[in-house]
């Protein structure tokens, strides 16, 4: 089943990119699909939390080969029918008593999102559809999630797992944020050293007609002839740029010999 390759992983919804029509509208939730019975079906299996913190799971096989087969779910419907018409699509057709109740497409979009796409008829005879909007998993897990199929509501052991698995994801999305604030302060960290080494570069090939003191605050000027010179006047005791070009800036010099700019 060569072109269900690309649809074989587990994936993670994007709540703030759904919309939905009909049904609970999950806060969170992840979606697999993988190869079974030596690559001659898919297992699509689910789980997701609503708003209201209420746990749901589902799972079923398609044998994506265009034929109608009996579905193991009576509730939902008594048929299935299952195609893959090109690498990028995957077709699943649920059918009660000869006629359509559930259409679902799953669509693999060009930045390499999943998109599942649900087409049914209410209880009230309402039309509805829902969109859903999935990444691709670095890791698989166990088990996966989405709002698609009947909702059937978690076992004792399944709740537990799935507060367990909630608790995990909090933690470690905790600890991500952390390593991220930590990326970004190593990194902001980093560009203020840069700064300071590319303007003590140019303080020290600047010409300088003293010796600067640790912790003294100085002036940096361009000349007219494009070189720079480290000056103990101020451009506001020179009332102005001086004999140079321009003002650069005021700087410090720090105990490891490097200088830092300042504003006065």
């Amino acid at each position: 089943m060569v072109q269900a390759y690309n649809f074989l992983a587990s994936w993670q919804l994007f709540p703030e990119k759904c919309s939905f029509e009909y049904g609970l509208a999950p806060k969170s939730g992840n979606y697999k699909i993988e190869s079974i019975n030596n690559g001659h079906a898919l297992l699509i299996s689910s789980n997701w939390v609503s708003i209201e913190n209420e746990a749901f799971y589902t799972q079923h096989e398609v044998v994506p080969d265009a034929s109608l087969r009996a579905f193991e779910n009576q509730i939902l419907a008594d048929s299935i029918f299952s195609e893959i018409p090109n690498a990028s699509t995957l077709v699943t057709r649920f059918v009660k008593e000869e006629k359509t109740v559930l259409d679902v497409t799953h669509e693999i979009l060009a930045n390499g999102y999943l998109k599942i796409t649900q087409k049914g008829t209410s209880p009230n005879g309402e039309s509805f559809t829902n969109t859903e909007i999935y990444h691709k998993q670095l890791s698989v897990m166990p088990y996966a999630a989405s709002a698609a199929g009947v909702a059937i509501r978690p076992t004792k052991e399944g709740v537990i797992k799935h507060k367990a698995l909630w608790a995990m994801e909090e933690q470690t999305n905790m600890q991500l944020d952390q390593i991220k604030q930590q990326i970004e302060l190593l990194a902001k960290q980093a560009q203020e050293i840069r700064k300071r080494k590319e303007l003590s570069l140019m303080i020290y090939e600047a010409k300088l007609g003293f010796k600067p003191q640790i912790g003294h605050t100085y002036h940096l000027y361009e000349k007219n002839d494009g070189n720079h010179m480290l000056s103990l006047v101020s451009p506001g005791e020179w009332g102005g740029n001086g004999p140079f070009k321009q003002f650069i800036s005021s700087v410090r010099l720090l105990a490891d010999h490097t200088w830092v700019e300042i504003s006065e």
